[in-house]
């Protein structure tokens, strides 16, 4: 993907999946690349279309809960490229969690039943429901790791207020909500998402992106009970099976571990699991989209000119 340099260019931020450019210290472009992360460490293959799927799912669903909170986006000028307000960003993410899975299940697992600073009920089988959504904030880490946080502890650090948290609170498991309610009529249950929150005129902002397969995982609902009843795993959508197949391949992101080699029909399979879950989260056929890096510049000019922001 190709380093692009814009008029009245402020800062370039290259993300593990996206890169970032700031103009006028007002406006982002965020260029979602066919990068893949996990474990915090980014894959060394990209994955086709992979780009495209995240921006236009998060534009879907940013448009689609933009009556429960207000978010940054204002154009997506091309299929991968959403741009919009720049925030002044929460140094966390608000993890929100349905079902005990994934790191959840890990720690409770573990016998521990207290995540973030939440009580998790005794006797829970892996990817059960929680009796209500729960929320389990991590660190936004530049470098390295994220790492798991508390409420308490984000007051205490001043990292948000206690109004703030209120919102941000408040914010996270609405669009949850609305989350199982769109999924819940595409036949999925959504299982947990994170949130990112930013700060724009003194307003809190949604930002980056929303309901995507990288920042959420799905359950297909029809068997869901039968599956749970028996003990047998759940038939998913979501960036997991990546995690699954990393750790069945001794990887965790660990110093010291390598890499698996991600042969051509491995890299193949992420890709049409990343399109079944943009079928089957908007409710449309995926339409691939291949635009030069010509092509995709030309757009995002036209954008910010269109916009007032050069």
């Amino acid at each position: 993907m190709a380093n692009f340099k814009f008029p009245q260019q402020t800062a370039f931020y290259k993300g593990k999946v996206r890169d970032v450019y700031t103009i006028n210290n007002k406006w982002l472009v965020m260029i979602a690349s066919n990068r893949i992360s996990a474990f915090d460490v980014i894959l060394p293959e990209p994955i086709p279309y992979k780009g495209q799927v995240l921006n236009q799912v998060a534009a879907y669903m940013l448009t689609a809960t933009k009556d429960i909170c207000p978010n940054w986006l204002v154009d997506t000028p091309a299929p991968n490229v959403a741009a919009g307000l720049r925030c002044e960003p929460f140094k966390i993410e608000m993890v929100v969690r349905g079902n005990l899975t994934g790191h959840a299940w890990r720690t409770y697992s573990s016998g521990r039943r207290i995540l973030c600073g939440v009580t998790m009920p005794d006797g829970m089988k892996e990817n059960d429901l929680f009796p209500t959504p729960i929320i389990t904030p991590s660190t936004k880490a530049e470098e390295g790791h994220d790492e798991d946080i508390s409420k308490e502890e984000i007051i205490a650090k001043g990292i948000a207020t206690g109004e703030d948290w209120d919102i941000l609170e408040k914010y996270a498991l609405a669009l949850f909500e609305r989350g199982k309610e769109i999924a819940a009529k595409r036949g999925l249950i959504l299982v947990d998402t994170k949130y990112e929150f930013g700060r724009l005129d003194g307003n809190i902002v949604l930002m980056d992106e929303v309901h995507t397969p990288d920042s959420s995982r799905y359950f297909y609902a029809d068997g869901f009970e039968e599956r749970q009843q028996k003990g047998e795993r759940q038939k998913q959508l979501s960036k997991e099976f990546v995690r699954e197949w990393l750790i069945a391949n001794n990887f965790m992101g660990k110093e010291g571990q390598t890499v698996p080699v991600m042969d051509t029909e491995w890299v193949n399979t992420i890709s049409k699991r990343y399109i079944e879950l943009y079928e089957h989260v908007i409710g449309e056929t995926f339409v691939p989209q291949d635009l030069s890096d010509d092509e995709t510049y030309e757009r995002i000019m036209k954008s910010l000119e269109k916009n007032g922001v050069i």
